[in-house]
């Protein structure tokens, strides 16, 4: 494999990353917002998916972001009889996102992007070198 398809290939991980990052940083920004209208559900945990593709620019394998699923589990529940969002029996109804999950999700996408910024500049530290070489 050569030096550009190496940086192409990272730089599709950097890409996939970011975009997993957004949606984490969606889940935990609505960590705690309750539903606009009593009875209505609350906001709904967002799943990104990762997908290997073939890039034909590339020649290569890479991974893109894949579809960004709906977290199908129950929503918490919080017993607050004053709160304008409850309903007959005081509950209200809490998104389904668990920040510590989020945060734990959010680190091992940051690992990645990282990784793939490394290769980045792993690639480029060699095409730097080689150029270097050819020039003495």
């Amino acid at each position: 494999m050569d030096l550009t398809r190496a940086i192409g290939v990272a730089a599709a991980g950097l890409k996939a990353q970011a975009g997993r990052m957004r949606i984490i940083a969606e889940n935990l920004a609505n960590a705690d917002s309750a539903a606009k209208t009593p009875g209505a559900d609350p906001y709904r945990r967002k799943v990104p998916t990762l997908k290997s593709a073939f890039d034909d620019e590339l020649s290569a394998q890479v991974v893109r972001l894949g579809r960004v699923e709906r977290d199908r589990s129950d929503f918490r529940v919080k017993h607050e009889p004053g709160n304008p969002m409850a309903d007959a029996n005081g509950d209200v109804r809490l998104p389904n996102v668990d920040p510590l999950i989020e945060q734990m999700d959010m680190r091992e996408a940051q690992r990645s992007y990282e990784a793939n910024l490394n290769m980045v500049g792993a690639a480029r530290k060699m095409i730097v070198r080689t150029l270097d070489i050819l020039r003495a």
